[in-house]
C-alpha cells in the first residue's frame, strides 16, 4: 500500500541559512513498536498505509517519501543559563510539513534519525528506544489531558545499539508539532546580527502561528500569552519539564522536547527528577520565574525589530514582560480554582489554594489522587495524617456554599482533575518491558492514558496508585 503524504514545506522556502539540508541515516533493521493511528487518520494520512513495510521504512528514515524536503534546523539557546551559540536540530530531521484534516498546518519530524550538521563531536545522533517510548506516553498523554502538546505518531525500533550510561536498543520517534521552531530559533540569528534572518522569522511565525496580530510587539505579547498560559496548565497537573532551556520553549506555545521529564508523585514545589539539573534550577516551582526569563530572551532577540532606537525598544519590550506576572498568576488561580471545583473568583481563593498545597506538603499528599479524590469524597485518606485536611475541608465548604453551581460539583471535579497520569514508575516499567520486546505493557498505559478524567477500569486501577518506595523514579534522564 504506498504512503501518500502531501507536503507542503513552507519552512525549507525561507533562506538556507535557516537550516541544512540531508537524508536521514538508514537503520539496519527497523520494527515498529508504536503506532498512533488515530493521530494518523487526524493527519490525512492512511494508518493501513504507515503501518505497511513503506511505510515504516519512511518512519524509520530508510526511505524519504515523494515531497518530502529534508532538513535539519538551525537554532541557538541558553542551556542551564549559559548561552550556545550554535546547537540546531543534531539527531533529528523535520521530514516536511502538511495541513491536516482540521486545517492546521503540522511539522513531520524523524528525531533520532542519525547525525546532522548541528551534531555534538562524536554524537551518534541516534535516540535510545527509551526515550523515544517514553516522549510518546507522556506526549500523547498531554495531549489527551488538554495541554497544548507536539504529538508522537509512531517508535520504530532501529536494530541497532546506542552508547549513553550504557549499551541500549536504538528507536526513531516520528513527533507532530505545530512548528519546531523555537525561542533559540531566534536566538540562533539575533546572536549573528542577523536582523533580516529575523525578520524573515518573526514573519514567518506570524503568518503561521498569530494571523491576528500585527508587527514584533504584537508577536511577543502573543507568544508571552501563550506561553502563560502553557506553565499553568503545567502546574495544575504536576508536570516538571525538567529541562526548560531556551532552545526547548516552542514560539507556538506547546509543550516540546520531553527529555527528563516526569510527574510529581506526592506533592513538593521544589520537587525535582532530572539527572542533570543538579541545583534544581528547572524544579516544579520554578517554571513560571524560569519561563519569563526565556521569554525576556525572545524579546530580547526581537529589539531591532521592535524599534530602530534601542532605549526605544527596550522600553517598549520591557512593558510587554512586565504583564507575564499577572498573566500566568491569572491563569493560575483559574487552574486551581477548577481543581477545587470553584466556578466564581473570589479574593481569598488563592490563600485557600495555598493552603490546601501547604497541608499537602506536611501530609505527603499524592498530588493527582489529592484533587481527585476531592469528588469522591476521600482525599483525607492521601495525608499522613487525615486531621490535617479535615480543617482546610471546614473553609472550602464554606466558600463552596458562596459559589454559583453547588449542585454540579462532583462532574467538575472529575472535568478538572485526571484520575491518571503517567506515573514514572509505571512509564519506567513500560520502558523496561518494550526493551525486553514485551510492547503490552506500553499500548496498555498508552490506552489508559488517552481517557484520563474517565473512572477508571478495574482492570486499569493499579495504573493510578502511586509507587512504593521500591517503585519510586528518583531521577529521570535525557536520551542524548
Amino acid at each position: 500500500m504506498p504512503l501518500e503524504i502531501p507536503f507542503d514545506n513552507s519552512y525549507a522556502r525561507l533562506p538556507e541559512r535557516f537550516y541544512v539540508r540531508q537524508p536521514p541515516v538508514p537503520v539496519r533493521a527497523p520494527e515498529l513498536l508504536l503506532l498512533n493511528r488515530g493521530l494518523g487518520a487526524e493527519l490525512g494520512i492512511d494508518p493501513d498505509a504507515l503501518q505497511s513495510p513503506e511505510g515504516v521504512q519512511v518512519l524509520a528514515g530508510n526511505a524519504v517519501p515523494s515531497g518530502s524536503d529534508p532538513l535539519a534546523q538551525a537554532y541557538a539557546g541558553h542551556q542551564f543559563g549559559g548561552f550556545s551559540p550554535v546547537l540546531g536540530d543534531g539527531r533529528a530531521l523535520l521530514l516536511g510539513e502538511m495541513v491536516d484534516s482540521q486545517g492546521r498546518r503540522r511539522d513531520i519530524q524523524l528525531k533520532g534519525s542519525g547525525p546532522t550538521a548541528f551534531s555534538r563531536p562524536g554524537s551518534d545522533g541516534r535516540s535510545p528506544l527509551g526515550p523515544a517510548i517514553r516522549e510518546f506516553i507522556v506526549s500523547e498523554a498531554m495531549h489527551a489531558l488538554g495541554i497544548p502538546s507536539t504529538r508522537s505518531l509512531a517508535v520504530v525500533a532501529t536494530g541497532e545499539r546506542v552508547r549513553r550510561v550504557e549499551i541500549e536498543p536504538g528507536g526513531v520517534l516520528t513527533r507532530i508539532a505545530s512548528s519546531h521552531i523555537r525561542v533559540g530559533t531566534f536566538q540562533f540569528f539575533a546572536a549573528r546580527g542577523d536582523a533580516e534572518a529575523v525578520r524573515l522569522l518573526a514573519e514567518h511565525v506570524i503568518a503561521r502561528h498569530y494571523p491576528e496580530v500585527e508587527g514584533p510587539l504584537g508577536l511577543l505579547d502573543a507568544v508571552i500569552a501563550r506561553q502563560a498560559q502553557l506553565v499553568a496548565q503545567w502546574m495544575g497537573v504536576g508536570f516538571i519539564h525538567g529541562v526548560m532551556n531556551t532552545d526547548n520553549t516552542s514560539i507556538s506555545g506547546e509543550t516540546i522536547d520531553y527529555g527528563p521529564c516526569a510527574f510529581m508523585d506526592s506533592y513538593h514545589p521544589a520537587t525535582v527528577y532530572s539527572s542533570i539539573d543538579h541545583q534544581g534550577r528547572y524544579a516544579y516551582q520554578n517554571q513560571p520565574d524560569i519561563l519569563a526569563w526565556n521569554l525576556a530572551q525572545f524579546a530580547t532577540s526581537l529589539l531591532p525589530l521592535i524599534d530602530p532606537d534601542q532605549e526605544t525598544a527596550i522600553t517598549a519590550a520591557q512593558a510587554a514582560m512586565e504583564r507575564y506576572p499577572a498573566l500566568v498568576r491569572r491563569h493560575w488561580s483559574a487552574v486551581f480554582r477548577a481543581k477545587i471545583g470553584l466556578v466564581t473568583e473570589q479574593p481569598g481563593d488563592d490563600a485557600l489554594i495555598g493552603d490546601l498545597l501547604a497541608r499537602m506538603v506536611e501530609g505527603q499528599a499524592d498530588f493527582t489522587n489529592t484533587f481527585r479524590a476531592l469528588a469522591a469524597g476521600t482525599p483525607r485518606d492521601e495525608f499522613l495524617d487525615p486531621a490535617a485536611f479535615d480543617a482546610w475541608e471546614a473553609d472550602w465548604r464554606k466558600r463552596l456554599e458562596q459559589d454559583t453551581a453547588p449542585d454540579r460539583l462532583q462532574a467538575r471535579l472529575r472535568a478538572a482533575n485526571p484520575a491518571i497520569i503517567p506515573r514514572n514508575h509505571r512509564v519506567e516499567q513500560a520502558i523496561d518491558a518494550a526493551t525486553q520486546g514485551d510492547m503490552a505493557p506500553a499500548a496498555r498505559l498508552v490506552a489508559a492514558l488517552s481517557r484520563p478524567f474517565e473512572d477508571l477500569a478495574e482492570d486499569d486501577a493499579d495504573l493510578a496508585r502511586p509507587p512504593t518506595e521500591a517503585e519510586r523514579v528518583h531521577r529521570t534522564f535525557c536520551g542524548t
